[in-house]
């Protein structure tokens, strides 16, 4: 049986830069259009707004909608393909639509449609994206993998290479956040961490963001698109409805192709190599600076964690239970005013705590 980690070093040889299958100049390049096909007149006209932007490269629609409820708008189905072509053969954009099943596969490479994407609810399943690779084996089509709802990122690993082991090597990854119960500004959680972590095991795999999903409100969409240019993604794949309140799904996430050329034109890549001596030798030492601090940290969290031992230790011997709950509300509202103080960002260190907290609990189990 092979290795994971062989996998993922073969398919990081062998996947196709995003550049060779849509060709791309400027920075960002922009996957747009509505959330759902819902007419003819509506793709078109999105579609010819769109691409009077130099950064949109190809257009994208749902044309079946995963919803989680039934009896509410869930695609138009196979005629939205037509309309698809119908965009393709008016404006010269790629088109794109999400696939769920083998049905669908099979549909779209019967009507030409030129990119496939994969979606969040879909990448959950091992089994619907086994069914899905079978289908494209042997065919030479880019297929876009979004991250699971949940934030797990061996999900979103096994699906890409499922569909690498089927043979597609035009591969990319969409970040559109992940669904949390806690109530927050955004729709779906960044969790940046993990787009971050799979870049760095598949640095060669184009990676795109989705902030119309992560955002789930306009306002939002522009800081998040700039937030994934700061990182390093170059690609954006923002919903777009000629008129958005009218939207038949997520009419609160899609703006007007007018303000999408205009926000695409705002937006500011990070481009510039570091080149200059003097620049990269103070940064050197900046880095040297926070490698001592990282040291430091990891030493003062092996002393904490000995103190924890030996304190379960002693619970142990006079039968007290591990979980202390006053004494760790206390404890974690004096170190989020110590945060405040500090000019830290009180929820960051809460996250910190409540990991540090969560293994020291498993160390006097």
């Amino acid at each position: 049986m092979k290795k994971a980690s062989d996998t993922l070093k073969k398919l990081n040889r062998s996947v196709v830069p995003a550049a060779k299958w849509l060709p791309h100049e400027s920075v960002p390049w922009v996957i747009a259009g509505p959330c759902s096909a819902e007419s003819l007149k509506q793709m078109l006209a999105t579609a010819k707004g769109l691409v009077k932007s130099p950064h949109v490269k190809a257009f994208r629609a749902g044309t079946w909608k995963p919803r989680t409820r039934p009896n509410t708008f869930e695609g138009v189905g196979a005629v939205g393909l037509d309309w698809l072509q119908a965009v393709k053969d008016e404006t010269g954009l790629l088109t794109t639509t999400e696939v769920a099943n083998t049905e669908h596969v099979e549909l779209c490479l019967k009507s030409g449609v030129d990119i496939l994407w994969i979606g969040a609810r879909t990448t959950v399943s091992p089994f619907s994206v086994q069914e899905i690779a079978n289908a494209l084996r042997g065919v030479d089509i880019p297929v876009l993998v979004k991250n699971p709802i949940n934030a797990d990122l061996g999900l979103w690993l096994g699906a890409i290479e499922r569909l690498f082991d089927a043979g597609i090597r035009k591969l990319a990854a969409i970040h559109r956040g992940f669904s949390t119960y806690v109530e927050t500004e955004f729709r779906n959680q960044p969790n940046w961490q993990i787009p971050i972590e799979l870049k760095r095991r598949l640095p060669s795999l184009p990676l795109i963001c989705d902030p119309s999903h992560i955002a789930g409100n306009r306002p939002l969409i522009e800081p998040v698109s700039q937030m994934a240019l700061d990182l390093g993604i170059r690609g954006l794949i923002i919903e777009s409805h000629i008129h958005p309140e009218e939207a038949l799904s997520d009419a609160k996430q899609q703006v007007t192709p007018k303000e999408l050329c205009r926000l695409a034109a705002r937006l500011k890549a990070r481009d510039t190599a570091l080149t200059d001596r003097e620049l990269k030798g103070h940064i050197a030492r900046l880095r040297a600076e926070i490698s001592q601090v990282d040291s430091k940290i990891i030493e003062d969290l092996a002393e904490r964690m000995k103190w924890v031992e030996e304190i379960g230790r002693l619970k142990q011997e006079h039968n007290i239970p591990v979980l202390q709950i006053t004494r760790w509300e206390n404890l974690l509202g004096d170190h989020l005013d110590k945060a405040v103080k500090a000019g830290l960002d009180p929820e960051f260190v809460k996250t910190v705590f409540e990991i540090i907290h969560a293994q020291a609990i498993k160390r006097q189990l």
